[in-house]
This record gives C-alpha cells, structure tokens and sequence, in this order.
C-alpha cells in the first residue's frame, strides 16, 4: 500500500494505492477544511469525499523534504518508469533515432553539399564580384614568390638526379625532353598544389572556421546574405583563376633553373635543352596541366571551406579543422593526380624518340 498527501490552506488530499487479490485499487480522499472559501458550484463539504478509480496503476515513490520556511515537510511522487527516449507513452522509438553519423561522414557529405551550391550560384551568376577579386590577388600575386622558389628548387633538384645518368648513356639530347615532361605533366601543377594547399587552404579553413565559432556567419544569414555567396563562392572561383597560371609561371622557371644547372655543372648547353623540350612538348601536355591545376584549385577551397563552416568547439577546434583541411586537401591533389593521369596519359608513349 503507497499513500501520499498533500496539505493547502484551501484543500486537503490524500492517495492510496491498495493491491489485493492481484488488483490495483486507487483512492483519493479530498477534505476541505474551510468550505466557505469555496464557490458554491463545489461539492465540497466539511466532510471528506473519498473517490475510487480502478485501474493499474504504475509504482511510484513518495520524497518528503523539511520546509524551513514552515517547518511543514513537503512530499512528492516520482515515477519509477522514467520516459528516456522523450517519446511518447506506449509509442515505441524510431529506428537509428539516437543514432548520430560520424563526424567525418557529415563533413564528407558537406563537401560534396557545398561544391554542387557553388556550382549552382555559379551557374545563376549570384558571384560577389568584389570579395572575388579579393581572393584572386590574395591566392595568386601573394603566392607566386613561394611557389616560384619551391619550384626552383624542385627542378634543380630533379636536375641533379637524372641529368648524370643522361650524360654517362650519351642521351645529352634527351634532357631537354624528360624534363619538359616531367614538369608539365607533373612536377608544375602537383608542386604548385601542395604549396597552395598549406598557404591558402589553411587561411580559408582558419578564417572561416573563426566566423564559424564567433557566430558571423549566422550574422549574415540575419542580414539577409548567404553565406555561400558572399564567403565560399568567391575563394572557390579564385583558387580555380589562380592555380592555373601559378602553374604556368612554375613551369617556366622550373625549366629556366633546370637549364641553367645543367648547362653550369654537367656542360649541357641550354639551346640543346630548349631544342629538345621544344620536340618532345606538344600542347595537350600544357592543357592537361592547366586542367589539373584547376580540378586541384577546386579541391583545396572546396574542403577548406567546408571544414571551416563546419568547425566545432571553439579555439582548439579552429586548429583541428585547420590541420584536417589541409591533410585532407593534400590527400584529395593526390588521388585526383592518379586519376587524372590514367585518363590523359594511357598507353605507350612516343614524345622522346623525336629528342633522340
């Protein structure tokens, strides 16, 4: 048997719950010690009206705390049978419905989210011209002196690992060629890639990642802008403007540097390299890099910006989704390397035979 009750000035209750003969039975008693404060509509008189209900009734348990305002205790009654789900009574809960996807899966899937709006406000011309042109001379005038060097050095150092080997074989005439190749199909767009990725896609992941957290991005949405317009669209179109003719610029000096070691330390002259790179270039090479460079340019603002409108946990999260950016970014340069090698280099070639 459970009972619990409940004074106030103007009511008095009791319940009761009695089990016997494998029944729930339970009472309410109600006692009104002053009647006349009550409107004449109640039923209520001095003495108390009990009211049964049958019925099963759920186990309950009775907390009584001391008041220290009246020193009257105070009880209440708690269900054992909490609704954890937050479903309703007797409905059971949807399937996966406290299921959450992984965080790498919802970042993947924002990526792919966020490069078809691109590709749509592209298409509708909904582009701010002005942030755009911001980007444009951020990623490609303030980059070209890193990457020049990077790749200065890159072609040197490529020079002194193969050109030794030409010149013992007797093949002087072949250097010009393998290397026009080499830069043009690889070396330039893949090394221009990698030094964008860590300057450029880190800054997009950082920046946007700090609106992210502070809330401005949801400022822009009260004011009436998109986001995707105003902040992704932009570094997306100017990466892809950009990397092109960084790669471009890349590939010239990468060649010019490569000449002028081998002509200095192994006595190849540089008419016989410009000669020979001239025979074994054909124009497919140097659209095959411009189109690399751009699916690449696509791939590092892309998933920059999305891990940086996607940033969670404040400061320490702004560093994780900065570092993830650019992990990521550098992995998707390479696998998009691979597939885009197979597509436009298949088979045998015949390039060097005319260097011969």
């Amino acid at each position: 048997m459970q009972t619990s009750s409940y004074s106030h000035p103007l009511i008095c209750f009791s319940c009761r719950n009695i089990s016997a003969n494998g029944k729930n039975k339970f009472t309410v008693k109600f006692c009104a010690p002053f009647p006349s404060q009550w409107d004449r509509k109640c039923e209520f008189s001095g003495r108390p009206q009990v009211y049964n209900f049958p019925g099963p009734i759920k186990p309950k348990r009775l907390f009584v705390l001391h008041n220290t305002d009246d020193s009257h205790p105070s009880a209440s009654t708690v269900a054992d049978e909490m609704n954890t789900n937050h479903a309703p009574n007797g409905a059971s809960p949807a399937f996966l419905s406290n299921w959450s996807p992984p965080r790498y899966l919802w970042r993947g899937l924002s990526v792919l989210i966020l490069a078809g709006q691109v590709i749509v406000k592209t298409l509708k011309g909904k582009i701010h011209w002005r942030n755009t042109l911001q980007q444009l001379e951020r990623v490609g005038p303030r980059s070209v002196g890193v990457c020049l060097l990077t790749s200065a050095f890159v072609g040197m150092a490529f020079t002194i690992q193969f050109v030794r080997e030409f010149t013992r074989l007797g093949l002087n005439r072949s250097v010009g060629g393998v290397l026009a190749l080499a830069f043009s199909r690889e070396l330039s767009p893949v090394v221009t890639a990698i030094v964008v990725a860590g300057r450029i896609g880190s800054a997009f992941a950082a920046e946007l990642g700090t609106m992210q957290v502070s809330e401005q991005t949801d400022t822009l949405r009260v004011l009436g802008s998109d986001p995707v317009d105003y902040l992704v669209t932009p570094r997306v179109i100017a990466t892809c403007i950009a990397l092109p003719l960084l790669t471009l610029l890349c590939f010239t000096l990468g060649m010019a540097s490569s000449a002028i070691l081998a002509d200095g330390v192994y006595g190849v002259s540089i008419n016989i390299i410009l000669d020979s790179a001239q025979r074994a270039l054909r124009s497919w090479d140097i659209i095959s890099a411009m189109i690399k460079s751009q699916v690449f340019g696509a791939i590092i603002s892309i998933v920059s910006c999305a891990w940086g409108v996607t940033t969670l946990g404040g400061a320490k999260g702004v560093g994780e989704s900065t570092t993830s950016a650019v992990v990521i970014s550098l992995v998707g340069i390479f696998i998009a390397d691979f597939a885009l090698s197979c597509c436009f280099f298949q088979g045998a070639g015949d390039q060097l035979k005319n260097c011969i």
